[in-house]
């Protein structure tokens, strides 16, 4: 039996806490254990190559766009082939790096494979038996496939196998209406693919405020089919290998059918935490099967901690690299830091791209009282840029506390929504929270932050915001 000073499982954001301590302490025993191409899954085979996918999808809707501007361009071919080769090309490079590190440190003993625990702070690493009495658990997630009829009869993709993919099918099925699936969604239309989406919610991206999925949907739904509150029931293959799927209304029952080359299963993440058995180690998992932390991300064994998806909180990379830090003040360094999930923020990278951070409207009133919140919305076609770049619809909607302009959350639908959210995250990170440095601060004119700005200095009570929508916007807010 090998006996170590740390046993660190997966190889994303733990890394960074490996690596520090390695550097601060080098007489330290480092075991790294990863049963997949190292890396972690944002790089391997999430945000990372997705994005650099997605690139290529902006391009051609700003190309597709360039007519109104007075630019008279044409798309003459998509070379699908090349948009995936080029994105494995660009990840393949950097887990090769990864990999050869690992494999050659002095400081790490790397073992490819798998893990699973043998009782608490011992498991076994494929043929190895090791132990440590501080063990970190950065084991990721897997794609969520649902029981549904027939499915396993079939060939399906899901977010770790569409990567794979050499050829582009002429119509795609995605089941699932959250964030993966409209990325997806928007990629593959934009390839040229004709693509369906169906999602058991009433809305499209349930998790963003409703005004922003009823846009979102109504934009995106330009280029692909959306079909909400549909429940897939039956998949089976047709002649020519196609597949068709039977969905249900779950408003009134009716059965729609939907028939493509392709079908990709977008339904969210679930733990792959079943092969670690973190049952024979003391570890517990909640009824999904995510582990267990408390408030410094411990598990219910001590000095054996979790983070990134293993713990279901926030399945982002960047809450994955924080709670890493978290986690190397208080078992490495021995303080007692609690996480704190106030301000998360996320990006939703489709056509339009959305971006939210804090409390929505719903949460917000519930949490400090209607008559205790002010909501502020901008926009972009009415700044000078946003005009410009004819961004017409599209919206920044901020919330405030009325007592203090403390921001409480922040949610925008339009071009650079991640970019444009930053300078509200940042300032949520102070100790005021305070949104008056955007209303006094001087911002560049025309700009597209103008956006944030003015959204900051229209507040006004809730009611009053919801007229604006339903009547000027004509945005439902249910």
């Amino acid at each position: 039996m090998k006996e170590y000073d740390l046993i660190s499982i997966g190889t994303g954001s733990a890394m960074s806490i490996v690596e520090a301590v390695i550097r601060e302490n080098p007489q330290m025993k480092v075991a790294v254990i990863d049963k997949d191409e190292p890396g972690g899954i944002c790089l391997t085979r999430g945000c990372i190559p997705s994005k650099i996918l997605l690139y290529s999808a902006e391009l051609v809707r700003a190309i597709e766009n360039t007519g109104k501007f007075g630019v008279d361009v044409e798309i003459k071919k998509i070379h699908f082939e090349k948009v995936m080769e080029r994105m494995r090309n660009l990840i393949n490079k950097d887990i090769d790096m990864i990999r050869q590190g690992l494999a050659y440190s002095k400081k790490v003993d790397y073992y490819p494979t798998a893990a699973e625990f043998i009782k608490p702070y011992t498991m076994k690493a494929g043929d190895e038996t090791i132990k440590s009495k501080m063990i970190f658990l950065c084991t990721g997630s897997k794609p969520a496939v649902p029981p549904i009829k027939g499915l396993e009869k079939v060939r399906y993709l899901t977010s770790d196998t569409v990567l794979k993919m050499k050829h582009l099918p002429e119509s795609m099925a995605i089941v699932g209406g959250g964030y993966i699936g409209a990325e997806y969604g928007h990629f593959f239309s934009a390839m040229g693919s004709k693509v369906t989406m169906l999602g058991r919610n009433p809305r499209f991206l349930p998790e963003e405020e409703p005004e922003i999925s009823a846009l979102a949907e109504k934009e995106l739904g330009k280029y692909i089919t959306i079909l909400t509150n549909h429940a897939v029931r039956e998949v089976e293959e047709t002649s020519g290998s196609k597949k068709r799927l039977t969905a249900v209304d779950r408003e009134n029952g009716e059965e729609v059918e939907v028939t493509a080359d392709a079908v990709l299963i977008a339904s969210g993440r679930v733990p792959n935490t079943g092969i670690l058995h973190p049952e024979r180690a003391g570890i517990k998992t909640d009824e999904r099967g995510w582990i267990v932390v408390n408030e410094y991300l411990e598990t219910s064994q001590p000095n054996v901690w979790a983070f990134g998806d293993a713990n279901g909180k926030y399945p982002f990379k960047h809450v994955a690299n924080y709670e890493a830090k978290i986690v190397y003040y208080n078992a490495v360094l021995k303080e007692k830091v609690k996480i704190d999930y106030h301000a998360i923020p996320h990006a939703v990278f489709t056509y339009p791209e959305v971006a939210s951070v804090g409390l929505s409207e719903k949460e917000a009133i519930e949490k400090y009282g209607e008559d205790r919140v002010l909501i502020g919305v901008q926009r972009y076609q009415d700044t000078a840029k946003g005009e410009a770049i004819d961004a017409k619809d599209y919206f920044a909607k901020v919330i405030v506390n009325r007592d203090n302009l403390k921001i409480l959350g922040a949610h925008i639908i339009g071009p650079y929504a991640s970019v444009l959210i930053q300078e509200i995250v940042n300032l949520m990170y102070t100790p005021e929270q305070s949104a008056e440095p955007i209303i006094n601060g001087m911002h560049i004119h025309p700009a597209l932050s103008e956006v944030v700005e003015r959204a900051f200095r229209s507040l006004m009570i809730p009611q009053q915001y919801h007229h604006l929508m339903e009547h000027h916007y004509e945005l439902s807010l249910e």
